[in-house]
């Protein structure tokens, strides 16, 4: 099956207790126009998807913890074969829910730290106490058995804090640590001014990989910069070396940048089906149609797939099949998803060129 979905976020609650400066889907923690999914349409859903591929299925929000039956929705997909993970805030865990996870078979836990303190991981946050809540839901993981990863976003106001993080993140007993730069939708369209910009972006990505070619322990990857796959290979190349990575079972994908409707997808609390959490088009609604029939036929993945019809930089760049640049973030800055990577400071074939003219 070409482009079989390997993994999905599933926003079963658009509910959440945070108020985060970068949140894609602008939550809070009354949503009327926005229930959360049922329990029997979210077992109808997980019926349709497994009859067709067998996903890594991440229940995600808002808060997935504040929907009342999100262990029974586990429960189900577990039953079906399927590997349910989840994504939280930390802040609603203790023992009891450490048990329902174990009890629903959640094959790993997301969390999010956006700080190496307090004060700055609150701030990102919206919420106070955040980081002390983090902090004991990784203790209570860490008691219970329960495999977790940490994902961290950064923009200018906490990227000073990214080797700290690190850090931290390695001495806290997680699986992997994935380092997100921002996209710009939903409240992240509040803060365009504080993105990181392209060289210092380069910077970052460059520090990322010497990190992770020296680390052993810890798997850890860039989310939502897929040009990282074209510095690794520019920097092995530089330096005489082949790069490899590990893989993590639960994570998007291997080596590859943009995955976009290609191998991951969300399914928001409406139903509708979106090329990934940041990408704010619907390829259609899996209340009216079949998951198969969008993850096939819908125009906007078939676009995605197709990097013939990429534009800009990215349209002639030799990289596009392991980078693609981020289409949410294209479409974020200029309307058009296949556009050129905003915040990719490559020229393609400007060596060449250059060489060229030296000639």
């Amino acid at each position: 099956m070409d482009f079989a979905p390997k993994w999905m976020a599933w926003e079963i609650s658009r509910r959440c207790n945070f108020a985060c400066v970068h949140c894609r889907s602008s939550s809070e923690m009354v949503a009327a126009e926005h229930p959360d999914v049922p329990l029997a349409e979210a077992e109808r859903i997980l019926d349709d998807i497994a009859a067709y591929a067998s996903p890594v299925v991440v229940l995600s929000g808002g808060e997935p913890l504040l929907h009342p039956d999100v262990f029974a929705i586990a429960r189900h997909g577990d039953a079906l074969g399927l590997r349910m993970c989840l994504a939280t805030n930390g802040s609603l865990v203790d023992d009891g829910i450490c048990q329902d996870m174990r009890r629903a078979n959640i094959k790993m836990v997301s969390l999010s730290l956006d700080g190496a303190h307090p004060a700055s991981h609150d701030d990102f946050r919206g919420q106070a106490g955040a980081f002390v809540g983090v902090m004991r839901a990784m203790e209570l993981f860490r008691r219970h058995g329960i495999p977790f990863l940490v994902n961290s976003s950064f923009t200018k106001r906490n990227q000073t804090e990214i080797p700290q993080v690190y850090r931290l993140v390695k001495s806290l007993g997680a699986v992997a640590w994935y380092m997100f730069m921002i996209v710009p939708t939903g409240r992240g369209e509040e803060i365009m001014d504080e993105l990181i910009p392209s060289d210092v972006y380069d910077e970052i990505l460059a520090w990322h990989y010497q990190t992770e070619k020296a680390e052993h322990e810890l798997l850890m990857r860039p989310t939502c910069a897929p040009h990282y796959y074209r510095v690794v290979r520019q920097m092995a190349k530089k330096e005489g070396e082949r790069f490899t990575q590990r893989s993590l079972r639960f994570s998007t994908g291997g080596s590859k940048g943009c995955l976009a409707g290609q191998l991951i997808c969300l399914v928001d609390v409406d139903g509708f089906v979106l090329p990934c959490s940041y990408f704010p088009l619907a390829a259609g609604s899996i209340r009216r149609q079949s998951f198969r029939e969008i993850w096939e036929t819908s125009w906007i993945f078939q676009q995605l797939r197709d990097f013939s019809q990429y534009k800009g930089r990215c349209g002639r760049c030799e990289y596009i099949n392991v980078c693609g640049g981020c289409r949410a973030r294209a479409y974020a800055v200029s309307g058009d998803y296949l556009a050129e990577e905003p915040f990719c400071s490559y020229q393609p074939g400007l060596k060449q060129a250059q060489a060229m003219v030296s000639a």
